[in-house]
């Protein structure tokens, strides 16, 4: 008993120190988004100090964050949902046709650097008239999101067996009946998986932002160079803009945690 009680220790005691080097930035940026400019650049740190609000009412009130907030929003739940739409009928059909070479193709394009999509989608979005437009946006945060989720749900749909939808079809349900009935409701682990995780990758986006954004639909990770000037960077409101982007991402998480963990494993062991 008493090994096992000093087995236990041992175990909470790697996981702390494996997770302090996570923790501790973390910690660090939100103790920063409460201090001032002087108080952030005093050495050595400073753990004791009376917290001040003026960096949120700096993102928030003179910034307008809240629109950036917005249109992040905006963006990466529009391509998350229309990659879902066309994803989660491709990866059923990769799997249930066993397309295994398409799917390596669609895996290729993810696996393919943002920047090789970059100018060419600048062109022709320029030619469009569409910079600067939600539509531009979400069309190319879907080049990082939709193979994601196709990837993640073929393996996913290989899992389920495939008697339950021959039994409905059987019963007199077509095939695209089935996969809405049967697949899609036993899939909702992998689904939840895929979504968050193709969310975090549009929410966290910065390269097509840059490049096909503007005043009208800046998104978060652009508009933390409002703080940036020639002169100096204003690390209150640096942290508490980093606040305002990590906090979604960390609530989204830690709610869907459980079905990203069992959606990532789905058939690991499948053999």
């Amino acid at each position: 008993m008493k090994q096992k009680k000093h087995m236990d220790y041992l175990w909470y005691g790697l996981v702390l120190l494996v997770a302090i080097p996570f923790i501790f930035p973390l910690a660090w940026i939100v103790l920063a988004s409460f201090k001032t400019q002087a108080q952030i650049v005093t050495t050595p740190p400073l753990w004791v100090f009376t917290p001040t609000l003026e960096n949120y009412q700096s993102v928030f009130v003179d910034q307008q964050f809240g629109k950036f907030l917005w249109n992040s929003s905006v963006i990466a739940v529009g391509s998350t949902l229309l990659s879902l739409i066309i994803g989660l009928p491709a990866a059923y059909t990769i799997s249930r046709y066993k397309q295994k070479v398409l799917g390596v193709f669609i895996l290729l394009a993810r696996l393919m650097p943002g920047i090789a999509y970059l100018i060419p989608w600048f062109i022709l979005f320029t030619k469009l008239g569409m910079v600067d437009t939600y539509t531009a946006l979400i069309a190319s945060h879907m080049l990082v999101g939709l193979p994601f989720i196709v990837w993640i749900m073929v393996n996913y749909f290989d899992g389920l067996p495939h008697e339950l939808v021959e039994a409905a079809q059987v019963d007199g349900c077509t095939l695209q009946s089935a996969f809405l009935k049967i697949v899609l409701p036993l899939s909702v682990p992998g689904i939840l998986t895929a979504s968050t995780l193709s969310f975090l990758f549009s929410w966290n986006n910065f390269m097509f932002s840059l490049v096909l954004s503007s005043d009208r639909t800046k998104t978060l990770p652009i508009a933390i160079y409002n703080f940036v000037s020639y002169a100096e960077v204003s690390w209150g409101s640096v942290m508490a803009a980093a606040v305002v982007i990590i906090l979604p991402a960390i609530v989204l998480t830690m709610a869907f945690q459980r079905y990203v963990i069992k959606g990532l494993t789905a058939g690991a062991v499948k053999g």
